[in-house]
């Protein structure tokens, strides 16, 4: 291990936090017996934000709830089955999971064994750059070389993919999350060959797994690698059927656009790139996958937005505005800047094009629509008596205030009532 990786772990700044070293000085880190792992570790090699710290410890999940109860510090048995329990130190929660082995999987679950020590522990885990440990003095444990698959971004699995897979399908996303994210070049060819291999063993998955890794693959930096090759093993289409025929290319230029215009990454609107405006087709997706009544009601407004185009006027743009949901249009304007904007290096009419869903995209996000200035009220004051007549004649004025570009005010509105045959 170079000096300066040694350094970069000792300079860490979550490894000088309070609640950190609380942690390891419960749990003796400091001899040996609890090192901090995985992601907090692979992401400080590798200088990406790193986020929550996870610990494995020699110690069991009952020594560690009881050396906390000890010492005062609250200790939350989230996941006893799997040896882990959640330390709230300083503000800050802290997973703890005791040294195991996985037995008898079948897919989906292990039987979990405790014990052993941090060689079998790491051989576990999924990839070899998750298998990195680090106790409290920034001191590197590595017991399967992960750490040079680390340093060139290699996601590698531990042990033979083929096996790893079978015993836990949702690796398979797990594979290709982790190369969106960390991944350079080309991802490791027995890791391709064991998702092809495996990817009917998706459908054991439930669906709420399976729609959650998918999303993490869309909020990374640029997904646009890892769905090529999820395309090109099959993956993608095993997830995602819909999309299998409208492709992937346009998700390119909407990360451009994400990069050039400030864009925030927004899950949903990427997905929304790689399917297919269809309402049947989303709604049988959003049923399959378990979406939220949220992200389903998205795709559904988004893909029922009709009139969109590069020659239509503010007003139109507006009134399109003001019956529709205005959310579902600015996505539609998005990605129709962004396939543009992809396609203006190489054409005029492109670059003029972009130019004009530049122009309606900020319209569409900073335009209020006003509020209708008449309510049935008014038309009763006039004579117009309840019922159908009065609904009807109540939307007339409100398309005439509309087409007159929202202007015309209350009683101008109020004397158009006699032309309403």
């Amino acid at each position: 291990m170079s000096e300066e990786i040694l350094e970069q772990l000792r300079a860490a700044l979550w490894l000088k936090r309070k609640s950190v070293q609380q942690a390891f000085a419960l749990l003796d880190g400091a001899e040996g017996k609890t090192k901090a792992v995985g992601g907090i570790v692979r992401n400080t090699i590798l200088a990406e934000p790193t986020g929550d710290v996870d610990m494995a410890t020699m110690f069991s999940p009952q020594d560690v709830l009881e050396r906390a109860e000890q010492a005062g510090i609250k200790a939350i048995p989230t996941g006893l089955e799997h040896g882990t329990v959640t330390l709230v130190l300083d503000g800050e929660t802290i997973e703890v999971t005791s040294l195991r082995k996985d037995n008898k999987t079948n897919g989906r679950h292990a039987v979990v064994e405790f014990g052993g020590d941090w060689s079998d522990d790491a051989k576990r885990r999924d990839f070899t750059f998750n298998a990195l440990y680090v106790g409290p003095d920034g001191e590197l444990l590595d017991p399967l070389n992960g750490l040079e698959d680390c340093i060139n971004r290699e996601v590698r699995f531990i042990g033979e993919a083929k096996q790893r897979i079978a015993e836990d399908y949702l690796r398979i996303l797990r594979f290709y999350r982790f190369f969106a994210y960390y991944g350079s070049g080309r991802p490791d060819a027995e890791g391709l060959k064991a998702s092809v291999a495996g990817k009917s063993g998706l459908e054991k998955l439930s669906p709420e797994r399976i729609w959650q890794e998918t999303k993490k693959i869309l909020r990374a930096p640029d997904p646009s690698r890892s769905l090529l090759w999820m395309r090109t093993t099959g993956v993608l289409a095993t997830i995602l059927p819909e999309g299998e025929k409208w492709g992937i290319d346009a998700i390119h230029g909407l990360i451009a656009a994400e990069a050039d215009l400030g864009w925030s990454i927004d899950p949903i609107l990427r997905l929304k790139s790689i399917l297919p405006p269809m309402p049947d087709k989303l709604i049988a997706l959003g049923k399959r996958l378990r979406l939220s009544n949220a992200e389903a009601d998205q795709l559904q407004k988004w893909a029922m937005v009709e009139g969109i185009s590069a020659e239509m006027t503010d007003q139109q743009l507006k009134a399109l505005i003001y019956w529709g949901d205005q959310p579902a249009i600015i996505s539609a304007l998005q990605l129709s800047l962004a396939n543009m904007r992809q396609k203006s290096a190489e054409s005029l009419e492109a670059t003029q094009k972009s130019a004009a869903y530049s122009r309606l995209l900020n319209t569409a996000q900073t335009w209020d629509a006003p509020a209708f200035p008449l309510k049935g009220q008014d038309l009763l004051d006039k004579g117009i008596k309840a019922g159908p007549t009065l609904g009807e004649q109540l939307k007339k004025l409100e398309q005439f205030w509309v087409e007159s570009g929202f202007l015309l005010e209350r009683g101008k509105l109020l004397d158009e009532l006699g032309q309403l045959s």
